[in-house]
């Protein structure tokens, strides 16, 4: 899921919150959601899905109509570029579809309009799911969707520059983990030791340095306020800015020029989600990587991204909506839809496919989604985000003390608030 901030969303749902009397503000965890009537689905049921996943989603969706022939699925392909804004429009015009894909980091935002329809317990299992993903649908303890399909990060491990380096196997503390990134550039020939998430980049920084945070026992927030200055989250600034001011980390790196520095091992390391797998395979590097396990501190913790399926409270058919969902969340057909378009599942069970269990790359992706988290959907996410990648890049580029960030962190976030 890509989701980097669209220009003319704050205005957008500005909007929307007015339209809506500025959302769920009293008692927005209290929010009980409808039992879904039983039976097969019927009627049409309209569907947004957007990038590979909306071309792709008619495989499914005629699937779908052999098991419950009375119902139509109708599903329309969105370009991500322009997604936020057209979802936007539509809850604030009460002209939504039935269904949509909505970005992982979009759902505070969407649920605080009011235009999101609690997930049916009678209908969704949370315990199906993985946790860190199941999170990403929850707005003040209240769940306004479906994990559909999951991503985490790994390191991708260079095998020649790690061998050079006698690093024979994957650190498992910080302290490990540094060393061995300096020893693929003190021994292993590479120029750099780890390329981390380029600062100003189209996904944002945050993606890399919020998982040392959470390592370090440290959260973006708690009890409703922000802790983004807490000496948990600064010592893991400290650690991330380090590979920049040690030489470890490029500062700036051209767009398109990491994995060809990496197959040639002149950068040794980078997190990364499996699309990588497929991206380096298809430039000739099939056998020249290797995967590491997020490094641990007081956890191991990992980001986790991916898509959600939100059911809108304007829906014409909301109950053949949500089983519609409900049967995109089935674990043979989550494991049909890695085969058609390579997601990966967000249902546990999907992972007994030996396609999946079986594939020793994918598996450590599974392993890792055990200990992966994201941030607190709230509806001021990416402003907040975006204030935190300003801030990361100070860091990074310009050796900007860590104590500094963090207090310039905390007080802009802060001013931006929850959205509550």
């Amino acid at each position: 899921m890509k989701a980097w901030r669209r220009p003319g969303a704050a205005v957008l749902l500005a909007a929307v919150l007015t339209v809506t009397g500025c959302g769920r503000d009293e008692g927005a965890g209290q929010e009980a959601a409808a039992p879904v009537a039983e039976g097969k689905a019927t009627g049409d049921i309209t569907v947004w899905a957007m990038g590979t996943e909306g071309e792709k989603l008619s495989v499914l969706a005629a699937d779908f109509m052999k098991e419950n022939p009375d119902a139509k699925v109708n599903v329309t392909p969105i370009p991500w570029d322009g997604a936020h804004d057209k979802l936007a429009t539509a809850i604030a015009g009460k002209q939504t579809p039935d269904v949509s894909l909505i970005g992982t980091t979009w759902m505070g935002e969407f649920a605080k309009t009011g235009g999101l329809d609690p997930t049916p317990a009678d209908l969704i299992r949370k315990e199906d799911f993985y946790e860190g993903a199941w999170n990403t649908t929850v707005v003040d303890g209240t769940s306004y969707g479906v994990p559909w399909y999951v991503e985490t990060r790994l390191f991708y491990v260079n095998k020649a520059v790690a061998a050079r380096a006698g690093i024979t196997t994957a650190p498992k503390t910080w302290e490990e983990f540094k060393s061995a990134i300096a020893a693929f550039k003190s021994k292993g020939g590479a120029k750099w030791g780890v390329n981390l998430q380029p600062p100003g980049s189209t996904i944002g920084s945050w993606q890399s340095v919020m998982p040392f945070v959470w390592q370090n026992g440290g959260e973006v927030a708690r009890d409703g306020a922000f802790t983004l200055d807490s000496p948990q989250a600064t010592e893991a600034y400290a650690y991330y800015r380090s590979f920049f001011v040690e030489g470890l980390a490029p500062k700036d790196l051209a767009q398109g020029a990491l994995e060809p520095a990496f197959l040639k091992g002149e950068i040794a390391a980078f997190p990364s989600g499996p699309w990588h797998i497929g991206v380096l395979r298809e430039q000739g590097g099939a056998d020249r990587f290797e995967l590491w396990q997020m490094p641990g501190r007081k956890s191991a913790t990992s980001f986790v991204g991916g898509g959600d399926l939100a059911v809108f409270k304007d829906a014409k058919n909301r109950d053949g909506a949500w089983k519609f969902v409900a049967y995109l969340s089935r674990p043979d057909v989550q494991t049909k839809w890695y085969q058609t378009v390579s997601d990966l599942p967000a249902v546990k069970k999907g992972w007994d496919d030996p396609a999946l269990s079986g594939d020793p790359l994918l598996s450590a992706f599974g392993r890792q989604l055990e200990d992966a988290k994201s941030p607190p959907a709230i509806a001021t996410w990416e402003q907040v985000a975006a204030a935190i990648d300003g801030e990361v890049e100070k860091m990074a580029k310009a050796g900007a003390a860590p104590e500094d960030a963090a207090k310039a962190m905390q007080q802009r976030a802060t001013s931006i608030g929850t959205g509550v």
